[in-house]
Protein backbone atom coordinates (compact mmCIF):
# COMPACT_ATOMS: atom_id res chain seq x y z
CA UNK A 1 0.00 0.00 0.00
CA UNK A 2 2.66 2.47 0.93
CA UNK A 3 4.57 1.45 -2.34
CA UNK A 4 1.41 2.18 -4.10
CA UNK A 5 1.10 6.07 -2.24
CA UNK A 6 4.53 7.10 -3.27
CA UNK A 7 3.86 5.98 -6.86
CA UNK A 8 0.94 7.64 -6.98
CA UNK A 9 2.43 10.75 -5.20
CA UNK A 10 5.63 11.31 -7.66
CA UNK A 11 3.22 11.31 -10.41
CA UNK A 12 1.16 13.95 -9.25
CA UNK A 13 4.22 15.94 -8.45
CA UNK A 14 5.58 15.38 -11.78
CA UNK A 15 2.54 16.47 -13.53
CA UNK A 16 1.95 19.20 -11.46
CA UNK A 17 6.06 20.26 -11.86
CA UNK A 18 6.07 19.71 -15.90
CA UNK A 19 3.98 22.73 -17.01
CA UNK A 20 6.24 24.62 -14.77
CA UNK A 21 9.40 23.09 -16.94
CA UNK A 22 8.08 23.36 -19.47
CA UNK A 23 6.76 27.12 -19.27
CA UNK A 24 10.74 28.26 -18.55
CA UNK A 25 11.93 26.29 -21.79
CA UNK A 26 9.76 28.89 -23.77
CA UNK A 27 11.89 31.66 -24.41
CA UNK A 28 15.62 32.56 -24.55
CA UNK A 29 17.14 35.25 -21.81
CA UNK A 30 20.10 36.85 -21.94
CA UNK A 31 21.61 38.97 -18.91
CA UNK A 32 23.70 41.67 -19.99
CA UNK A 33 27.36 42.09 -19.58
CA UNK A 34 29.13 45.20 -19.45
CA UNK A 35 27.96 48.07 -21.77
CA UNK A 36 26.00 51.50 -22.37
CA UNK A 37 22.96 49.35 -22.37
CA UNK A 38 23.16 47.85 -19.05
CA UNK A 39 20.00 48.21 -16.62
CA UNK A 40 18.15 48.31 -20.31
CA UNK A 41 15.87 45.42 -21.83
CA UNK A 42 15.12 44.49 -25.27
CA UNK A 43 12.44 42.30 -26.22
CA UNK A 44 13.15 39.80 -29.29
CA UNK A 45 10.05 38.79 -31.04
CA UNK A 46 10.40 35.82 -33.53
CA UNK A 47 8.01 33.95 -35.73
CA UNK A 48 8.22 33.63 -39.40
CA UNK A 49 7.67 30.75 -41.84
CA UNK A 50 10.16 31.60 -44.17
CA UNK A 51 13.37 33.36 -42.99
CA UNK A 52 14.89 32.02 -40.27
CA UNK A 53 13.93 34.69 -37.80
CA UNK A 54 14.13 32.25 -35.21
CA UNK A 55 18.05 31.67 -35.67
CA UNK A 56 18.46 35.34 -36.49
CA UNK A 57 17.33 37.25 -33.29
CA UNK A 58 18.99 34.63 -30.84
CA UNK A 59 22.20 35.66 -32.24
CA UNK A 60 21.88 39.46 -32.63
CA UNK A 61 20.88 39.29 -29.21
CA UNK A 62 23.41 37.64 -27.82
CA UNK A 63 26.03 40.14 -29.49
CA UNK A 64 23.55 43.36 -27.83
CA UNK A 65 23.56 41.24 -24.08
CA UNK A 66 26.99 40.00 -23.97
CA UNK A 67 29.21 44.08 -26.05
CA UNK A 68 26.53 46.16 -25.21
CA UNK A 69 25.11 45.53 -21.65
CA UNK A 70 21.11 44.72 -22.59
CA UNK A 71 19.44 42.43 -21.32
CA UNK A 72 17.93 40.20 -23.89
CA UNK A 73 14.80 38.13 -24.08
CA UNK A 74 14.17 36.00 -27.10
CA UNK A 75 10.66 35.04 -28.38
CA UNK A 76 9.60 32.29 -30.71
CA UNK A 77 6.45 30.71 -32.18
CA UNK A 78 6.23 27.43 -30.03
CA UNK A 79 4.52 24.37 -31.16
CA UNK A 80 2.10 23.98 -27.89
CA UNK A 81 1.67 20.35 -28.28
CA UNK A 82 5.62 19.89 -27.92
CA UNK A 83 7.45 23.19 -26.78
CA UNK A 84 9.71 22.84 -29.75
CA UNK A 85 10.33 26.45 -32.05
CA UNK A 86 7.81 26.34 -35.41
CA UNK A 87 7.55 29.21 -37.76
CA UNK A 88 4.76 27.41 -39.07
CA UNK A 89 2.73 28.21 -35.97
CA UNK A 90 0.90 31.53 -36.07
CA UNK A 91 -0.73 31.66 -33.24
CA UNK A 92 1.57 31.35 -30.21
CA UNK A 93 4.12 33.29 -28.91
CA UNK A 94 4.61 32.61 -25.11
CA UNK A 95 6.17 35.12 -23.46
CA UNK A 96 4.96 38.15 -24.81
CA UNK A 97 4.45 39.64 -21.31
CA UNK A 98 7.88 40.84 -21.08
CA UNK A 99 7.36 43.55 -23.33
CA UNK A 100 5.73 45.25 -19.68
CA UNK A 101 9.87 45.62 -18.67
CA UNK A 102 10.94 46.16 -22.39
CA UNK A 103 13.06 49.08 -23.22
CA UNK A 104 12.87 47.78 -26.89
CA UNK A 105 10.82 45.58 -28.92
CA UNK A 106 12.55 44.15 -31.61
CA UNK A 107 10.15 42.60 -33.91
CA UNK A 108 10.65 39.36 -37.11
CA UNK A 109 7.86 38.17 -37.72
CA UNK A 110 5.41 37.11 -40.29
CA UNK A 111 1.62 36.71 -40.62
CA UNK A 112 0.96 36.36 -37.03
CA UNK A 113 -2.76 36.03 -36.02
CA UNK A 114 -1.96 35.75 -31.92
CA UNK A 115 -4.77 35.08 -29.40
CA UNK A 116 -5.78 38.16 -27.70
CA UNK A 117 -4.21 37.24 -24.45
CA UNK A 118 -0.94 37.45 -26.04
CA UNK A 119 -1.56 40.23 -28.34
CA UNK A 120 -2.51 43.05 -25.96
CA UNK A 121 1.23 43.09 -24.40
CA UNK A 122 2.29 44.17 -27.82
CA UNK A 123 -0.52 47.31 -28.30
CA UNK A 124 -0.06 47.93 -24.68
CA UNK A 125 4.08 48.91 -25.96
CA UNK A 126 2.96 50.98 -28.78
CA UNK A 127 0.92 52.39 -26.27
CA UNK A 128 4.04 53.58 -24.39
CA UNK A 129 5.64 55.33 -26.69
CA UNK A 130 8.55 52.94 -26.34
CA UNK A 131 11.06 52.44 -29.72
CA UNK A 132 10.44 49.68 -32.01
CA UNK A 133 13.12 48.33 -34.14
CA UNK A 134 11.60 45.67 -37.24
CA UNK A 135 13.14 43.33 -39.68
CA UNK A 136 12.30 42.01 -43.56
CA UNK A 137 8.92 40.45 -43.01
CA UNK A 138 7.91 42.55 -40.52
CA UNK A 139 6.11 45.02 -42.74
CA UNK A 140 3.42 42.26 -43.16
CA UNK A 141 3.79 41.15 -39.47
CA UNK A 142 0.21 39.96 -38.48
CA UNK A 143 -2.58 38.38 -41.19
CA UNK A 144 -6.00 37.66 -39.44
CA UNK A 145 -8.09 35.34 -40.70
CA UNK A 146 -9.61 33.18 -37.93
CA UNK A 147 -10.47 36.20 -35.89
CA UNK A 148 -11.57 39.15 -37.73
CA UNK A 149 -13.54 40.63 -35.23
CA UNK A 150 -10.69 40.80 -32.48
CA UNK A 151 -9.76 44.00 -31.48
CA UNK A 152 -6.42 43.71 -32.89
CA UNK A 153 -7.35 43.06 -36.27
CA UNK A 154 -6.40 46.13 -37.40
CA UNK A 155 -2.87 45.42 -36.86
CA UNK A 156 -3.23 43.13 -40.23
CA UNK A 157 -1.13 44.32 -42.93
CA UNK A 158 -4.67 44.92 -45.63
CA UNK A 159 -6.22 46.44 -42.63
CA UNK A 160 -8.63 48.93 -44.18
CA UNK A 161 -9.68 50.15 -40.38
CA UNK A 162 -9.97 53.90 -40.26
CA UNK A 163 -6.29 55.16 -39.20
CA UNK A 164 -4.76 51.64 -39.12
CA UNK A 165 -5.05 51.19 -43.07
CA UNK A 166 -1.94 48.82 -43.86
CA UNK A 167 -1.63 47.65 -40.45
CA UNK A 168 1.09 47.31 -38.15
CA UNK A 169 3.63 47.63 -41.34
CA UNK A 170 2.21 51.02 -42.70
CA UNK A 171 1.02 52.54 -39.04
CA UNK A 172 4.07 51.73 -37.23
CA UNK A 173 6.82 50.81 -39.95
CA UNK A 174 6.07 53.15 -43.02
CA UNK A 175 4.73 50.47 -45.16
CA UNK A 176 3.19 47.22 -45.52
CA UNK A 177 3.71 44.05 -47.59
CA UNK A 178 3.58 45.01 -51.24
CA UNK A 179 5.53 42.55 -53.41
CA UNK A 180 8.81 41.46 -54.55
CA UNK A 181 11.00 43.91 -56.13
CA UNK A 182 13.65 41.94 -56.92
CA UNK A 183 13.48 38.14 -58.15
CA UNK A 184 12.81 36.12 -55.18
CA UNK A 185 15.35 33.62 -54.83
CA UNK A 186 17.62 34.77 -57.60
CA UNK A 187 18.20 38.02 -57.25
CA UNK A 188 20.27 39.48 -53.86
CA UNK A 189 20.26 42.92 -52.52
CA UNK A 190 23.03 45.15 -52.72
CA UNK A 191 23.14 48.32 -50.41
CA UNK A 192 23.54 51.30 -51.47
CA UNK A 193 25.47 53.65 -48.60
CA UNK A 194 27.79 56.13 -50.35
CA UNK A 195 26.67 59.22 -51.79
CA UNK A 196 24.02 59.61 -49.77
CA UNK A 197 25.48 62.44 -48.34
CA UNK A 198 22.44 64.05 -46.00
CA UNK A 199 22.90 60.61 -43.78
CA UNK A 200 27.25 61.44 -44.32
CA UNK A 201 26.51 61.83 -40.07
CA UNK A 202 23.92 59.72 -39.16
CA UNK A 203 25.24 57.17 -36.12
CA UNK A 204 23.39 54.53 -37.22
CA UNK A 205 25.30 54.14 -40.20
CA UNK A 206 29.03 54.47 -38.40
CA UNK A 207 31.21 51.48 -39.65
CA UNK A 208 28.32 50.22 -42.26
CA UNK A 209 30.21 50.48 -45.80
CA UNK A 210 29.20 47.10 -47.58
CA UNK A 211 25.94 45.44 -47.29
CA UNK A 212 25.12 42.20 -49.47
CA UNK A 213 21.86 39.84 -48.90
CA UNK A 214 20.66 36.84 -50.15
CA UNK A 215 17.12 37.94 -49.74
CA UNK A 216 15.64 40.28 -52.61
CA UNK A 217 14.48 44.20 -52.25
CA UNK A 218 10.91 43.83 -51.58
CA UNK A 219 8.85 46.61 -53.13
CA UNK A 220 8.24 49.94 -51.51
CA UNK A 221 5.45 52.21 -53.13
CA UNK A 222 5.68 55.45 -50.78
CA UNK A 223 7.00 56.11 -47.09
CA UNK A 224 5.69 58.47 -45.43
CA UNK A 225 7.20 61.93 -45.14
CA UNK A 226 8.54 61.94 -42.00
CA UNK A 227 10.90 58.63 -43.36
CA UNK A 228 14.46 59.35 -43.44
CA UNK A 229 16.19 56.51 -46.02
CA UNK A 230 19.26 55.30 -45.03
CA UNK A 231 20.33 52.69 -47.15
CA UNK A 232 19.19 51.81 -50.76
CA UNK A 233 18.66 48.41 -52.41
CA UNK A 234 19.86 47.71 -55.69
CA UNK A 235 18.81 43.80 -57.27
CA UNK A 236 21.32 42.21 -58.10
CA UNK A 237 21.69 39.44 -60.77
CA UNK A 238 22.55 36.31 -58.34
CA UNK A 239 22.99 35.28 -54.76
CA UNK A 240 26.64 36.35 -55.03
CA UNK A 241 27.94 39.09 -53.40
CA UNK A 242 30.22 39.17 -56.41
CA UNK A 243 27.68 39.73 -58.82
CA UNK A 244 26.61 42.59 -61.15
CA UNK A 245 23.57 45.22 -60.55
CA UNK A 246 20.74 44.53 -62.57
CA UNK A 247 20.42 48.47 -63.68
CA UNK A 248 17.28 47.46 -65.36
CA UNK A 249 15.75 47.60 -61.65
CA UNK A 250 15.56 50.99 -59.80
CA UNK A 251 16.68 51.39 -56.42
CA UNK A 252 14.41 51.26 -54.15
CA UNK A 253 14.45 52.41 -49.26
CA UNK A 254 15.31 49.32 -47.45
CA UNK A 255 16.54 50.70 -44.12
CA UNK A 256 14.83 54.17 -43.13
CA UNK A 257 13.78 55.79 -39.65
CA UNK A 258 10.92 57.20 -38.32
CA UNK A 259 8.77 59.00 -35.76
CA UNK A 260 5.79 56.95 -35.07
CA UNK A 261 2.74 58.60 -32.86
CA UNK A 262 -0.05 56.80 -31.49
CA UNK A 263 -3.36 57.34 -30.70
CA UNK A 264 -2.72 59.43 -27.62
CA UNK A 265 0.14 61.47 -29.65
CA UNK A 266 2.87 60.11 -27.78
CA UNK A 267 5.92 59.19 -30.12
CA UNK A 268 8.42 56.34 -30.99
CA UNK A 269 11.58 55.72 -32.73
CA UNK A 270 11.70 53.34 -35.00
CA UNK A 271 13.98 51.76 -37.63
CA UNK A 272 13.13 49.29 -40.31
CA UNK A 273 14.70 47.28 -42.24
CA UNK A 274 13.20 44.56 -45.36
CA UNK A 275 16.50 43.25 -44.88
CA UNK A 276 17.23 40.77 -42.53
CA UNK A 277 16.73 36.91 -43.23
CA UNK A 278 19.32 34.32 -41.34
CA UNK A 279 21.80 34.25 -43.78
CA UNK A 280 21.73 38.13 -44.47
CA UNK A 281 23.26 38.39 -41.30
CA UNK A 282 26.23 36.46 -42.14
CA UNK A 283 27.03 40.08 -44.14
CA UNK A 284 29.35 41.93 -41.02
CA UNK A 285 27.92 45.55 -42.28
CA UNK A 286 24.42 44.45 -41.92
CA UNK A 287 24.85 43.35 -38.24
CA UNK A 288 26.65 46.69 -37.89
CA UNK A 289 23.50 48.75 -38.70
CA UNK A 290 21.15 46.65 -36.44
CA UNK A 291 22.92 46.47 -33.40
CA UNK A 292 23.64 50.94 -34.47
CA UNK A 293 20.12 51.06 -34.92
CA UNK A 294 19.03 49.24 -31.56
CA UNK A 295 21.50 51.89 -30.02
CA UNK A 296 19.97 54.46 -31.56
CA UNK A 297 16.44 53.57 -30.68
CA UNK A 298 17.06 53.51 -26.97
CA UNK A 299 18.56 57.10 -27.29
CA UNK A 300 22.36 55.75 -27.11
CA UNK A 301 23.48 56.84 -30.69
CA UNK A 302 26.47 58.66 -28.62
CA UNK A 303 27.42 55.53 -27.48
CA UNK A 304 27.70 54.21 -30.62
CA UNK A 305 31.38 53.49 -31.58
CA UNK A 306 32.88 54.21 -34.91
CA UNK A 307 32.84 50.63 -35.98
CA UNK A 308 30.97 48.47 -33.43
CA UNK A 309 32.29 45.05 -32.91
CA UNK A 310 29.78 42.69 -34.19
CA UNK A 311 31.48 39.12 -33.94
CA UNK A 312 29.67 35.91 -33.06
CA UNK A 313 29.23 35.28 -29.44
CA UNK A 314 28.33 31.15 -30.77
CA UNK A 315 29.03 29.52 -33.70
CA UNK A 316 26.45 30.81 -36.03
CA UNK A 317 25.50 28.52 -38.94
CA UNK A 318 22.47 29.70 -40.22
CA UNK A 319 20.14 28.15 -42.92
CA UNK A 320 19.23 29.58 -46.34
CA UNK A 321 15.38 30.78 -46.83
CA UNK A 322 12.75 28.86 -48.06
CA UNK A 323 9.38 27.55 -46.50
CA UNK A 324 9.28 24.40 -45.07
CA UNK A 325 13.23 23.69 -44.62
CA UNK A 326 13.20 25.04 -41.02
CA UNK A 327 15.59 22.52 -38.59
CA UNK A 328 12.61 20.73 -36.85
CA UNK A 329 12.89 19.80 -33.09
CA UNK A 330 14.67 22.96 -31.87
CA UNK A 331 14.04 24.21 -28.54
CA UNK A 332 14.26 27.91 -26.83
CA UNK A 333 16.89 25.87 -24.45
CA UNK A 334 19.28 25.05 -27.59
CA UNK A 335 20.16 28.94 -27.79
CA UNK A 336 21.28 29.03 -24.18
CA UNK A 337 24.56 29.96 -23.83
CA UNK A 338 27.47 27.03 -23.27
Amino acid sequence: MRKHFLSFLFLWVSVLLAPVAFAQDQWAFYKGGKGPGKGKHIVWISGDEEYRSEEALPMLAQILSARYGFDCTVLFAIDPKTGAIDGDCQTNIPGLKSLASADLMVIFTRFRELPDEQMKYIDQYLASGKPVVALRTSTHAFNYKRNKNSPYAKYDFVSSVKGWEGGFGKRVLGETWVDHHGKHGVEGTRGLIDGIAQNAGNPILKGVKDIWCYSDVYTIRKLPADAETLVYGQSTRALDPQSAVNLDKSIIPVAWTRTYANEAGKKARVFATTMGASIDLLNEDLRRLLVNACLWAVNLEAQIPERADVGFISPYNPTMFGFGQSKKGVYPSDFKLK
